[in-house]
């Protein structure tokens, strides 16, 4: 005889018929069974992963208590760190700004976008390292109290040469911003995890918004250097409200803190309206968390290294395709674009001209096309799967590079930058779901810290494609972009998990059943017998 509740129930009634615990006879199976130990590293059958008798893991609680009130505000509260894209946003309108009221030279400009991307790279890892071994809310709450800082900072700094290093120093706190992802992740049930995430990358694109919409505001009165320091009113709202962040069950059960995780869990589940999973928490205590070997075990090698390209490959066309989008506007179609570079080369490098409003319109016009991208990504993602929607993305962006070729009329090349672009994000936005779904709790940080500083070495090389070589060939920058995509849609294809339909796996040493295959394919009414 088996005695098993079904996964998921959280009530007991001392009478069996109530409490939703059932007895299987087997029939010509001896009475007497002896205990079976199961050997290490073996899976645990996800019918019995949550026995009545003893113990109950992170995953059970956050897939029985669900969806509700506490992630609602977890989604606003990381989404308004996420919302950092204003930082991003404002090299845009800064970079001509300062190129006419400090008479910079054409480098000096190029190299205030450069230090960002530097800084971001090089703490990228970093930050991941932090959040894997002291916790997802320090690492996050540092990154984004020195980001707000140097942010606000560099609104009164008296020449280049200090605005340089305080534009690079906000990059390195912009490196651990998508830790609050991390966080957000490990606190939601496994069917809204995929649509929360990208619903919080929203943010990103509201904030790029709200950018240039205070860049029409406040430029024209109060100049840039108020543009700079209203522009950390988003990260000044997180670090008013962090102190309300819980710290991630996950971590504190893979720390040791079993007491902390199951207050975190009680409090969620009070604040949801939900009944706790009955019995003992269980701990899977790692010591050795956020070290760089564990992304190369021969369980993530290759995943590892597929994603570090896929990563790479959005950064360096998206951010490339932005470069872009720019150069062909103002040529007017591809055709015309190598007459128009070498009208620009006879230009002075010291030729100043201040955006106007029709470059914010164009900027705000460019930037509402992501939107598209979130929607696309939201309706497939859990239908086709997270490595067959980067993969398609890809291929879309791939497939519009090369039409743009043909010598279309502006309305044309404007639906196809639309689409390119829509499509880019959108991949990017899937591979921000799937990372930190891929890795364990030891490791996940980590895992899409290096991700994400891979993605800006694309950045930081993407100018010399879309710029440096494109005075040479437009065709060949072409091919560089399109090809480059189609090589990411491949990787994507090859990468060998696919975490649609899974939990988030807790220790890198073990893996557990029903960590890996969650119950979210078992209708409520369904046996698990």
């Amino acid at each position: 005889v088996v005695k098993f509740r079904r996964t998921g129930e959280s009530s007991r009634s001392d009478e069996d018929g109530i409490s939703g615990e059932h007895e299987v006879q087997i029939e010509g199976v001896r009475s007497e069974l002896e205990p079976v130990e199961l050997g290490d590293g073996a899976a645990v059958p996800k019918e019995f992963a949550n026995p009545t008798d003893d113990t109950f893991m992170v995953e059970d609680a956050v897939e029985a208590i669900g969806f509700g009130k506490f992630q609602w505000k977890l989604s606003v509260i990381t989404g308004l760190a996420w919302a950092n894209a204003m930082e991003m946003m404002i090299l845009s309108i800064l970079a001509p700004q300062l190129h006419c009221e400090w008479r910079l030279p054409s480098w000096q400009v190029a190299l205030l976008t450069s230090v960002v991307f530097v800084g971001m790279m090089s703490s990228s890892t970093l930050w991941g390292n932090i959040s894997d071994q002291y916790g997802r809310k320090t690492g996050l709450k540092i990154s984004v109290l020195w980001t707000l800082y140097y942010g606000i900072l560099s609104g009164f700094a008296p020449i280049y040469s200090w605005i340089l290093v305080l534009r690079g120093l906000v990059g390195f706190g912009i490196g651990g911003v998508p830790q609050s992802v991390t966080l957000y992740a490990e606190f939601l049930p496994m069917k809204a995890r995929a649509k929360c995430i990208l619903l919080i990358e929203v943010f990103w694109a509201l904030g790029t918004v709200f950018e240039v919409l205070l860049a029409v505001v406040v430029m024209p009165t109060l100049g840039w250097r108020w543009l700079l320091i209203l522009s950390a009113l988003p990260l000044l709202l997180f670090a008013g409200l962090c102190f309300w962040l819980p710290e991630s069950a996950r971590y504190d059960v893979l720390s040791g803190n079993q007491e902390k995780a199951l207050a975190t869990l009680k409090r969620i589940a009070m604040e949801n309206g939900a009944p706790m999973p009955l019995g003992k928490l269980v701990i899977s205590r790692q010591e050795d968390r956020g070290k760089m070997r564990d992304l190369f075990t021969p369980a993530f090698r290759w995943t590892t290294l597929l994603l570090w390209f896929i990563w790479f490959s959005n950064a360096f066309s998206y951010y490339g395709l932005v470069l872009l989008t720019t150069e062909l506007f103002q040529a007017g179609d591809v055709c015309s674009i190598s007459s128009r570079r070498q009208e620009v080369k006879a230009k002075c490098s010291l030729t100043c001209e201040y955006l106007t409003e029709e470059d914010y319109t164009d900027l705000l016009w460019t930037t509402l096309s992501e939107f598209p991208g979130v929607l696309v990504t939201l309706w497939i993602i859990d239908r086709i799967g997270r490595k067959k929607t980067m993969a398609l993305s890809f291929l879309v962006f791939s497939f519009c590079s090369l039409l743009l070729f043909l010598c279309v009329g502006r309305n044309v090349l404007t639906v196809l930058l639309f689409i390119a672009r829509a499509f880019i994000s959108g991949g990017f936005q899937a591979a921000y779901v799937y990372t930190p779904e891929v890795y364990p709790t030891a490791t996940r940080a980590l895992g899409l810290g290096t991700c994400s500083g891979m993605a800006r070495v694309g950045a930081l090389i993407t100018p010399f494609i879309a710029q440096v070589m494109l005075e040479s060939s437009v065709y060949l920058t072409l091919v560089v972009y399109s090809g480059c995509c189609l090589l990411a849609a491949l990787a994507s294809c090859f990468l060998p998990i696919e975490t649609k339909g899974r939990g988030l796996q807790e220790s890198s040493h073990k893996e557990w059943g029903q960590e890996m295959v969650g119950r979210g394919s078992h209708s409520p009414g369904e046996s698990q017998e």
